[in-house]
């Protein structure tokens, strides 16, 4: 296996984009990432895009053609393909992208992801994440994912005594880092009661608990680290990618307050890097919602089971403490195009360990990424370092 390297990336903001396309979402990340790589389009081997639900959002699929299609890159008829698997779509085309490099089948890759979700009504959209949980047994009888991780939520509460105010404190934490984001959805700092306040979405969990309904998309592009100086100066090593997989259903889990395929893809991800959670110096969680953050940091072994709520109220998960957690501001408030987030966590470390985030700046050269999709029935843990 080839070392590989991170030589470019991409990002639109993210928000609501009701005066672009989905396709021309795409692009423009796409173009972000080539330029910052100093490259051409027509030095490209492969593309992997991360999409949930183009089919339902934007009512578009065979994704993977339309993009190279539109971004130019058919001319050298380089193979295009969709990755789906939920929100962990974009974390998995990365994956799929480093394994292509560090293989030796390709020398220059990119891995995007891109979603389209406000140009249907909010019905629709809850529908068609709902999609990402088991239809038959979950879907059907009303469960909804603000449902099913206050669930999570109200067991983890139950075993360990979360306050609602340590719950509020990781949307404020991630508030303060996104208002410092440029791309960011919701470039505003909040409070506690302000969370505690916002309208009830399925208790424990409100409104502020809840990552936003997102347009965006993300790419970067991956070589040969031996190509890698060829393009930057600062390339950025992927020291590991895991993935994981776990029951769909949250009711034939284990432990629904644990997920069991963030253990393992994390686990993973640590062997592979020859590493522990201890050598990490920054990490980009999946918080679709509050708790989400609360267990991941705790299933990748930052702290142990049901210490997480203290850690946070400690301020060790700030930019300036021990483990800083999600400096982007993360899915609650950069925003959570869900096909794109997983590459974008991946854009943040890069950004990070170059020195480049002004005004969330960490100190640290190591970083890792978790990308969860559905309630956790599939994991994807990407560490890089320089």
């Amino acid at each position: 296996m080839r070392e590989v390297a991170v030589v470019g990336i991409g990002l639109t903001e993210f928000g609501e984009k009701w005066d672009t396309s989905f396709r021309n979402l795409f692009v423009e990340a796409g173009a972000n990432a080539l330029e910052d790589a100093g490259m051409s389009g027509d030095q490209i081997d492969e593309i992997f895009v991360g999409n949930m639900s183009g089919g339902r959002f934007v009512l578009q699929e065979h994704i993977g053609a339309l993009i190279a299609d539109h971004a130019g890159l058919t001319k050298n008829h380089i193979p295009a393909t969709r990755v789906e698997a939920a929100c962990a779509s974009g974390g998995l085309a990365f994956r799929q992208a480093y394994t292509t490099v560090a293989s030796g089948m390709q020398d220059i890759v990119i891995a995007g992801g891109v979603e389209k979700m406000t140009d249907v009504g909010g019905s629709e959209t809850t529908d068609a994440l709902a999609g990402a949980a088991d239809r038959e047994w979950e879907g059907l009888v009303g469960a909804t994912f603000p449902g099913l991780y206050a669930m999570i939520a109200n067991d983890y509460i139950n075993k360990y005594g979360l306050t609602r105010e340590q719950l509020a404190m990781v949307s404020v934490k991630n508030h303060r880092n996104g208002a410092k984001n440029p791309i960011a959805q919701f470039r505003k700092e909040i409070s506690v009661e302000a969370v505690m306040k916002s309208t009830l979405v399925a208790d424990p969990l409100r409104l502020l608990d809840c990552s936003p309904v997102t347009d965006g998309a993300a790419a970067v592009i991956l070589c040969p680290m031996e190509m890698a100086r060829e393009f930057t100066d600062t390339p950025v090593k992927v020291l590991a990618s895991a993935q994981a997989t776990d029951t769909i259903s949250l009711h034939d889990r284990r432990d629904i307050s644990t997920l069991d395929a963030t253990v393992a893809a994390g686990r993973r991800a640590f062997q592979q890097a020859a590493l522990t959670p201890k050598d990490i110096g920054m990490v980009e969680v999946h918080d679709c919602f509050t708790i989400a953050e609360l267990c991941a940091i705790e299933d990748l072994g930052f702290c142990a089971k049901g210490e997480a709520g203290k850690l946070t109220e400690d301020g060790q998960t700030a930019l300036d403490g021990s483990i800083p957690v999600n400096p982007s501001g993360g899915l609650k408030s950069c925003g959570h195009p869900v096909g794109a987030t997983g590459i974008k966590q991946v854009a943040e470390i890069v950004e990070q360990l170059r020195g480049e985030a002004t005004g969330r700046q960490v100190d640290a050269e190591i970083g890792m990424t978790h990308n969860v999709g559905g309630t956790g029935a599939t994991v994807v843990c990407n560490i890089l370092g320089v």
